[in-house]
């Protein structure tokens, strides 16, 4: 049922007179009676008397008015509670985002975004596969790499750039390559999510150069990658927020610096722009902000300096 004949039906008892309940809900004087008229045709029985001079309820009338009254004020309440939801960052905020990210990038923000949204119950999904938004339950993801053609929404973060490195122990063992051919002889430490078959793109001017390489390790985890690098296990390219602490205490080192490999875009993935919820918008910014933050002073993955560590 239409339930501005209920409310039409309630303003009249409440204001005893047609005209003042038209007014009250910015209509005709005969669109009112006709909503009146219309609820009482559905439900079969008169709900009002009327005079020349006044508007009473029925003895039904009376009943149906607290019941009416009611049922209004707990829609009312209903509404209510869905605005300030979506007007005040509360409730749950379900975010996907990778393994290693959220390992080495996210705990200022996540630490951040408790302290100034504390009515969030925030829940991390760590996953280095892409997961289905919608399937899963999903307000927004966190995605590394080049993003599928999809229906999703997408904030571009950054672009993150990568590292050949591989620790001191290992140079003093095997030597560090100089051009990518030289990649042929070495052991090759592989992240298996990276897009691609076993191959690596370098850059030199405007020379661009696909190197086969033949893994010694494998895994589909970044921090395992780490591991085996720190390990001194063999070489690996590898994104700035993985390894920005390792370059800086020098445990890592990176290598052929005449060469550069292509950066990762980081982007936020979400379902809609016009339907967020308040949780939503507030992370949206600050991810965007922070990230923007991190990003100053950061230098060229050609440097030989080190990064700035990924913190703050």
């Amino acid at each position: 049922m239409d339930t501005a004949l209920m409310q039409c039906f309630v303003y009249v008892v409440e204001e005893g007179s047609f005209s003042a309940a038209a007014n009250r809900m910015g209509i005709s004087r005969s669109m009112c009676s006709k909503h009146i008229s219309d609820l009482e045709q559905m439900l079969g029985s008169r709900l009002l008397t009327r005079s020349t001079r006044s508007v009473q309820p029925t003895p039904l009338g009376i009943e149906y008015f607290g019941k009416a009254k009611s049922i209004l004020n707990q829609i009312e309440e209903a509404m209510d509670s869905v605005r300030r939801y979506s007007e005040t960052p509360t409730g749950r905020l379900r975010i996907a985002v990778a393994v290693s990210y959220s390992h080495r990038a996210l705990p200022p923000l996540i630490a951040r975004f408790m302290r100034t949204y504390p009515d969030v119950q925030l829940d991390l999904v760590l996953d280095d596969q892409y997961r289905d938004l919608v399937k899963d339950g999903i307000d927004a993801a966190i995605r590394i790499g080049d993003l599928d053609d999809s229906n999703l929404y997408a904030r571009r973060l950054y672009s993150a750039q990568m590292y050949l490195v591989a620790s001191p122990d290992y140079v003093t063992q095997h030597g560090a390559p100089s051009q990518p051919s030289d990649l042929a002889q070495h052991r090759c430490l592989y992240y298996t999510n990276t897009r691609g078959t076993g191959t690596w793109r370098f850059r030199r001017g405007n020379d661009v150069i696909h190197q086969k390489v033949h893994p010694i390790f494998s895994a589909n985890t970044g921090d395992m990658i780490v591991a085996a690098a720190l390990a001194g296990q063999g070489v690996a390219p590898m994104p700035d927020f993985l390894i920005a602490d390792e370059l800086a205490s020098g445990r890592l080192v990176p290598l052929m610096p005449d060469y550069t490999m292509p950066e990762i875009p980081v982007s936020v993935v979400y379902l809609s722009r016009k339907h967020q919820t308040a949780a939503l918008r507030a992370f949206l910014d600050m991810l965007t902000s922070w990230t923007a933050e991190i990003r100053v002073g950061l230098p060229p993955a050609s440097a030989k300096g080190s990064p700035i560590a990924l913190t703050g």
